[in-house]
């Protein structure tokens, strides 16, 4: 609005009217229409505003400035809201933050009913409530204690979007409960679930697959593949669910360098990149697939890397101006090589103590019974690594180092029945009986010392008999 009043009168500043013709200028100027900068309506000023306007343009500096609005005196004073209904609307808002401005207003006006002042009027009370940073909080889905303390800290902490600066810096992992449903082998329809893996930087998706259940050993599944295709990242951050959180997800990313970081409970927009990931999935994906009702887990997985590969990866993104493919390409990166399947398979599992029986030398494992070599029956205790779904591999390790000392089988009772039993390992010292020798070096140490004394002996011996 300040250029346009500059632009109506800067004529008039460029060349000043002579004495006495200032008011046929103006009365010129007021007879024009000129549109308005906000609205694009046609508008036209009077006499006397124009010559404010110059007034004011004139003796200023800045002539800009000069017409600029001028804020109201009682901007953010809400003259017409007394400090009792100020008081009563903010008590009212903390006790129902998720009201709406209309049913504050209702409610202010029904506890303020019969009060001298009358209540402030409705787009007041809703200017208030915006002003005051009062706005209507939406109920979680879940009213936990922990769902209400992310909420309040969402409200007083600011939330910053991020990048890291290098590729394989750090991965988003996420599983997504899917919309449609798929046939089953079995001849069931069930909805599967997503697992996603992107790069941060480059928006790539390090791996993605459908299953058909969210647990621990779906995650490092697909992890795994992630893995083998990608490299080993620097970080992964995922969310606080119980596949994320379980053992051996954890220990086998202890176990391959990389560090794993989770989200703050209830607060999904942490991980806001695997979350408008979903979007492109549901939006892009699923619409391609209406058409296709018998749809399959294996078809949703194949189509789901076509159009990972094929698609999305070479589509611009708008967020870093680029190509997932390209970005990623262009790096800098700061990947490492994945270790052999068999090291990813083996890092991904849980260490325990087991107590070894030592009358026919077997541990009891997720109800099974194992089997411990012969050659380790002396130890008390035993250290077993495996993972909790895959009991086809077992291995005993030294607690010590985490090295693998052998690999351990499951009972086999049947096998025992009709066998031969072999013979026991030789330890690594001789340890077959041997008869006695003579005294011991104790007892031969105690005689010497107790007639080094000096004292008779303390005791009396029986008198001789002698065979009659």
């Amino acid at each position: 609005m300040a250029r346009l009043r500059f632009s109506i009168i800067g004529p008039l500043l460029a060349a000043p009217p002579a004495p006495g013709s200032l008011q046929t200028e103006l009365v010129q100027l007021a007879a024009k229409t000129w549109r308005h900068p906000i609205s694009g309506f046609d508008v036209e000023f009077g006499v006397s505003t124009l010559e404010r306007w110059y007034y004011a343009a004139r003796r200023a500096a800045d002539p800009v400035a000069a017409l600029k609005d001028r804020l109201r005196g009682d901007v953010g004073r809400f003259p017409s809201l007394t400090p009792i209904a100020i008081a009563t609307l903010t008590t009212q808002y903390r006790e129902h933050p998720g009201w709406s401005a209309q049913l504050h207003f209702d409610n202010l006006r029904a506890a303020l009913k019969g009060s001298d002042p009358e209540v402030a009027s409705y787009p007041t009370i809703r200017r208030y409530l915006k002003a005051q940073g009062m706005f209507r909080q939406a109920q979680p889905k879940r009213v936990t204690a922990g769902a209400l303390a992310a909420r309040d800290r969402l409200e007083r902490l600011e939330v910053r979007s991020f990048e890291v600066d290098h590729v394989c810096a750090l991965w988003h992992l996420d599983f997504h409960h899917g919309s449609r449903r798929v046939l089953t082998r079995q001849g069931e329809w069930v909805k599967p679930m997503l697992l996603g893996v992107i790069d941060d930087r480059s928006r790539l998706v390090c791996h993605l697959q459908w299953y058909l259940d969210e647990t621990a050993e779906s995650l490092i599944h697909g992890l795994s593949q992630a893995f083998m295709k990608r490299g080993l990242p620097r970080a992964l951050m995922t969310d606080n669910g119980a596949a994320m959180l379980a053992t051996e997800t954890t220990t086998g990313l202890a176990k391959l360098g990389v560090l794993h970081q989770t989200t703050l409970p209830y607060s999904p927009y942490q991980n806001a990149k695997q979350e408008s990931f979903w979007g492109r999935i549901e939006g892009r994906l699923m619409a391609l697939l209406e058409g296709e009702e018998a749809l399959t887990l294996d078809a949703l997985n194949l189509a789901t890397q076509a159009w990972t590969e094929q698609e999305y990866h070479r589509t611009r993104h708008t967020e870093i101006n680029a190509t997932p493919l390209a970005h990623y390409l262009a790096g800098p990166t700061v990947k490492r090589e994945c270790p052999a399947s068999t090291v990813l398979s083996a890092a991904f599992r849980i260490e325990v103590e087991r107590r070894q029986r030592r009358s026919d030398g077997t541990v009891s494992l997720e109800g099974a019974r194992f089997e411990i070599p012969s050659r380790y029956r002396h130890l008390e205790r035993v250290h077993l690594q495996y993972a909790r779904w895959d009991l086809t591999r077992v291995d005993l390790v030294d607690p010590r180092t985490s090295s693998i000392l052998c690999s351990v089988k499951p009972l086999d009772k049947s096998a025992n029945a009709s066998g031969q039993r072999r013979r026991l390992a030789q330890a690594a010292t001789e340890l077959s009986p041997l008869p006695p020798s003579g005294l011991p070096a104790l007892m031969t140490e105690l005689l010497a010392d107790y007639a080094a004394t000096g004292v008779p002996p303390a005791y009396l011996p029986t008198p001789h008999k002698e065979s009659a």
